[in-house]
Parts: structure tokens; C-alpha cells; sequence
């Protein structure tokens, strides 16, 4: 097999910077250069400098989707043979992106030894030939320090939003059964709606953490009983700003997650908040996640009323489509109606 005669290069691909940490440092110990890119974009940008040795690159990244970016590089001349290995939590995803290109498919969470010899031989070296020379037991343990190192940080990152999503759960209603089943509901409606989101992990922090920015709101607006005045709804609707403000840097909520909390109260005819965004220009997850949230409100206590009937909630949705629903989610929840009332009538018994 032939020597290398530079350093292998490798672009990563993933919205992740947690796990493009881990790579980087298991490549970088073995003389493997690295660049990273978060979305399509960034890459586009890497790519137009210089095509790498091989690239991994995530099937669930924000925006565009990443078997649809591994037809496209097959469809330019420049990167038709380049080395693509696809990652993701998803078997069926990896199965797509083979159909669309990929030179194989590794399943997350990632074997950082396994990356490293799938990018060595796609490059055309033996795998772990230098670490033969520097003694691969230490290069084994560095990575496996590497690992923990982001085990640990993931693991943080969890029990701290986890820790966070119960006390909004606490303050609101007293009890976490709003978030868990309106976070259902609307994993329920993706599988329906658009399936491969729900490969994007960051995606059930959002539905659990989408009125996170309320710890922003005084109580006495936030649980006042009768109607809010104008200035008063002004602020409650702030909570979308004030909740992407609090955790959208986190790692976990950088994707699909952070769209749900800043647009879940965004309308299809365009008169929803903050942004007044219409139609498809609302991401896709937070169209979803509007008709889960409303039906769950419209079902549950509130300060202000009593709940509706569930097939009364279900008509007023219907009503609603082209106006303030997506018609296709709409669609959609009919389909799952079965479902998501068996979830409905397992935790409607808890106070809310």
C-alpha cells in the first residue's frame, strides 16, 4: 500500500461540538489533520478550499439534510470520490445514506478506534500504523480518557436540563406531566410528519424545555386569572426570546431543539411571535410542535379555564388548519389521534 507523502486530511460534519471534540483529538493523536464544520454551509465553505481524504459527515444536521448533501457531493465531479463516511443514531438513516452515496455508515455514539481505522483505510493507510510506533496502548488510553472526558460533559449537560425542565414543570403546574406529554404528542407527530428529525438528538430537549424562557415572566402575570392587557401579553411573549437566550449555546439544544423553543408559537398565516414567520418559513419542528402544545393546553388546567373535552380540542385544531396550523400536521394528528389519546388518558389523571 502506498505511503502517505503529507498528513491525511478529514473533514468533519456534525452539529455537535461535543463529539467533533473526541474526533479531533482521536484523529489529531494520529497525525490526522482536522477541520470541523456544523452545517452544510460551513462545509461548502472547507470544500470550496480544498477537497479532504475523506470526509464524516452527520445524517441529522440542522437544515439541510445530510443524505440529501451526500447525493449532491456525489453529483460534483470534485468530490464524486471522495471517501464519505455517514454517522448517526439511526440504522434507517445510515441505510439512506448509503442509497444516496456514502462510502459507509458508522452507528453513534461513535468507537473513536473504529472511526480511526475506517478513515486510515478509506485514506489509504494501514490503520494504526504510527501508532505501532509511538506505542498504541498510550494512544488507546488517551482516547479512552477522550471519551470519558465527553461522556462526562454530555452527562452534565442532561442532568442539568433535565434538572431545569422540572422546575419550569414545578413553577407552571406543579407536576412534570405538561412537558412529558406534549413532548409524546409531538415525537408522536414527527414519526408521522417528517421521520428523520427524530434523529436529531437535540430535538426532545426542545419539546421538554419549549417554555424554559417563562422563569423570565413575574408570577403575577404568569398566573393571573383573568385576561392579560396588552403590555402583559407583550411580556409573556418574550418567553420564546428569553428561553433560546438561557439555553440555546447548550450543545444538546443546538439543532432542531432551539427552533422549538424560539418558534413553537409561531402561526402558519404569519401572525404568531416572536418573528412573525408564515408557511415554511417556520422550521419544521416547531410547526409540529405547535399543534402538540395547543392540544395539550387546550385539554389541561389553566389558571384562567377549565379544559376542554379532548374531541372538542381536536375539532378546534382542525379548524384551525391554514391559519394557525400547518394543514399537513394537521393531517397528521388525525392520523395519531389513537395514540396520542391512550397517552392523553394514561397521564391526564395527574394534576397539572
Amino acid at each position: 500500500m502506498p505511503q502517505q507523502t503529507r498528513p491525511i486530511r478529514v473533514l468533519v460534519v456534525d452539529d455537535d461540538p461535543p463529539l467533533c471534540e473526541m474526533v479531533r483529538l482521536t484523529l489529531e493523536l494520529e497525525g490526522i489533520q482536522v477541520a470541523e464544520a456544523h452545517h452544510v454551509i460551513q462545509a461548502e465553505r472547507h470544500l470550496a478550499d480544498a477537497v479532504p481524504d475523506a470526509l464524516v459527515l452527520d445524517i441529522g444536521l440542522p437544515g439541510v439534510d445530510g443524505a440529501f448533501y451526500c447525493a449532491r457531493l456525489r453529483e460534483s465531479p470534485r468530490t464524486k470520490n471522495l471517501p464519505i463516511i455517514a454517522i448517526s443514531g439511526s440504522d434507517q438513516a445510515g441505510i439512506e445514506a448509503l442509497a444516496a452515496g456514502a462510502t459507509t455508515f458508522i452507528r453513534k455514539p461513535l468507537e473513536p478506534l473504529h472511526l480511526l481505522a475506517t478513515v486510515q483505510r478509506l485514506a489509504g493507510v494501514s490503520p494504526f500504523e504510527h501508532a505501532a510506533a509511538a506505542g498504541d496502548s498510550d494512544l488507546v488510553r488517551l482516547i479512552q480518557i477522550a471519551q470519558r472526558q465527553h461522556d462526562l460533559l454530555v452527562d452534565a449537560y442532561r442532568q442539568t436540563l433535565e434538572s431545569l425542565a422540572d422546575a419550569v414543570e414545578l413553577r407552571d403546574f406543579g407536576t412534570g406531566a405538561h412537558s412529558r406529554r406534549v413532548a409524546a404528542y409531538a415525537t408522536k407527530l414527527t414519526l408521522e410528519v417528517q421521520p428523520s428529525l427524530v434523529d436529531d438528538e437535540t430535538l426532545e430537549w426542545g419539546f421538554l424545555l419549549h417554555d424554559v424562557g417563562k422563569i423570565g415572566i413575574p408570577d403575577q402575570i404568569l398566573f393571573k386569572p383573568g385576561a392579560l392587557t396588552t403590555d402583559e401579553r407583550q411580556r409573556v411573549q418574550q418567553h420564546t426570546l428569553i428561553g433560546e437566550r438561557l439555553v440555546g449555546h447548550i450543545p444538546l439544544l443546538d439543532g432542531a431543539g432551539v427552533s422549538v423553543i424560539r418558534s413553537h408559537h409561531e402561526r402558519w398565516d404569519g401572525n404568531g411571535y416572536p418573528d412573525g414567520l408564515s408557511g415554511t418559513e417556520i422550521p419544521m419542528a416547531a410547526r409540529i410542535f405547535a399543534a402538540a402544545d395547543a392540544l395539550d393546553a387546550m385539554t389541561d388546567h389553566r389558571p384562567y379555564r377549565d379544559p376542554l373535552t379532548w374531541d372538542d380540542a381536536l375539532a378546534e385544531i382542525e379548524r384551525c388548519a391554514g391559519t394557525h396550523f400547518d394543514p399537513d400536521v394537521v393531517a397528521a394528528v388525525a392520523v395519531c389521534e389513537p395514540e396520542l389519546r391512550r397517552t392523553y388518558e394514561t397521564t391526564v389523571s395527574q394534576p397539572s
